[in-house]
């Protein structure tokens, strides 16, 4: 019997760490210039994150603990709460991952594998990589959440049909997984289409400084950093989940003979891709107006409504935990926004570093890097930028750092949520599959980190004193 209570609080121990932990600090007087409501969305963050990283238990419980610490704790009233956790933005996970299911249930998945590995050849370190840049150079252009949401059944059908054992595919499909997910990162810096993050940085500029900033031109500051990211993801991703098997000849015959027995694509596989193109096409042409999720749900409506699916394909085909987990992400990110306890950080981490002499140059662009991967790894990274953006962006213009040096560091580093999974849309889709843990995600993330802030200082340092910078009124 206390064997078995041991056994079970060691399996718990990390949950025992982060409650010990929140309630010494609630026992501790708030910090000065924070409110008390502040200083309490902090601790439950804190909380959280130890119990999301750890998985000390399961991630739909965090959420659910994250709802009821912002009543019992921050006197937020029950309805606010729950309306928090029900945004577009939650809806826009939800349908991507219903459209990643209707897509698989018609089997499209199958032959755009297949068309990809005519690309590629049968060599896993290929296919691993055209996955990689394809996600890449795609999200540069379209929004990373789209392309992630149609890569994700392709990579999935390629590890089915790879014939390998549990522990091989498992290996495989984390592999795959992960080019989907670096791919759309190191993409979507490439141009201001690349995701919210980069919209919100052209309206702060114009907004602020009366400065705009063209495609052109952030293209031309950012794209080598894309050109430079993909080959190095790669090989992060590469080397870190390296499969035992060097080709994956039979995933390809696998596909060809399946594409081959199925024949020419049917009316209900041609109407499939038809409702993801038109899903696609009102994402790009209307999101910004009609909301990325509720164009994600419509969609995915009208596979029910055509017949392509049934709900009973969505209720067991969709991660709802996962929905859960990133609804109670955004709902912090909200709560750390609304209470001040994102400025407090910001201002505070800065102040701390200006006080032992980083004051500007690329010093002050290194703290902006670091202080901006560290909010969007626990809130998304549109939110990220919202709130850090004008606090650092006033930091820059006192340091006399140029807004756009400023802010390209920004809103590019706000890529960098490795570490977690529900920084980015990209990394929930590909954890919703099923086959990755928070764990992979700190294993890998903190490699992914360290070359993408070094990638990005080297560029500010080497390249961009060499571009003609827009200045304001241009």
């Amino acid at each position: 019997m206390h064997r078995r209570v041991f056994f079970a609080l060691l399996r718990r121990r990390w949950a025992l760490l982060a409650v010990l932990l929140g309630t010494v600090l609630l026992l501790l007087p708030t910090p000065a210039g924070l409110t008390l409501q502040g200083y309490r969305i902090l601790i439950i963050v804190i909380v959280a994150v130890i119990l999301w990283v750890t998985e000390a238990i399961p991630l739909p419980a965090v959420a659910f603990l994250i709802a009821a610490a912002q009543v019992l704790f921050v006197d937020k009233a029950p309805n606010d709460v729950v309306q928090s956790f029900f945004g577009d933005a939650v809806f826009f996970i939800m349908g991507a991952l219903m459209l990643a299911v209707a897509l698989v249930r018609q089997r499209v998945d199958r032959r755009i594998a297949f068309a990809l590995t005519r690309i590629s050849g049968p060599k896993t370190k290929w296919i691993a990589f055209t996955i990689l840049a394809i996600s890449g150079v795609m999200a540069s252009f379209i929004a990373d959440h789209t392309v992630a949401a149609l890569m994700l059944p392709v990579a999935l059908a390629l590890v089915q049909a790879s014939g390998e054992d549990e522990a091989g595919k498992q290996r495989l499909a984390k592999l795959l997984l992960f080019c989907v997910a670096y791919g759309c990162a190191a993409g979507g810096v490439g141009t201001p289409s690349g995701g919210a993050r980069n919209i919100i940085m052209v309206g702060y500029w114009e907004q602020l400084f009366d400065t705009q900033v063209g495609y052109a031109t952030w293209m031309k500051f950012a794209y080598p950093i894309v050109l430079i990211q993909i080959p190095a993801a790669f090989a992060i991703v590469w080397f870190g989940l390296r499969p035992k098997r060097e080709e994956l000849t039979a995933a390809v015959t696998a596909l060809r003979e399946d594409v081959a027995e199925e024949g020419h694509m049917g009316v209900r596989q041609w109407a499939a891709v038809g409702i993801f193109v038109a899903t696609l096409v009102t994402w790009i042409a209307a999101g910004r107006t009609l909301g990325l999720g509720v164009i994600a749900v419509l969609g995915a409506s009208c596979y029910l409504i055509f017949g392509l699916v049934e709900w009973s394909d969505y209720n067991s085909g969709v991660n709802w935990g996962v929905v859960l987990v990133y609804a109670a992400a955004i709902s912090l990110g909200g709560a750390m926004k609304e209470t001040g306890a994102a400025e407090w950080v910001a201002v505070t981490t800065l102040e701390q570093l200006a006080a032992i002499g980083i004051k500007g140059g690329i010093a002050l662009l290194a703290v902006f890097s670091l202080v901006t991967l560290l909010f969007t790894n626990i809130m998304s990274d549109g939110a990220t930028v919202a709130v850090v953006a004008p606090i650092l962006l006033e930091m820059a213009g006192r340091a006399g750092l140029h807004p756009v040096v400023a802010g390209l560091v920004v809103a590019i580093s706000s890529a960098f949520a490795y570490l977690t999974v529900f920084g980015t849309p990209p990394s929930m889709i590909v954890y919703g599959s099923g086959h990755l843990r928070t764990t992979d995600f700190v294993r890998l993330g903190w490699r992914m980190a360290i070359m993408s802030i070094v990638v990005l200082l080297l560029t500010a340092k080497l390249y961009w004193p060499h571009l003609a910078v827009p200045q304001a009124g241009m």
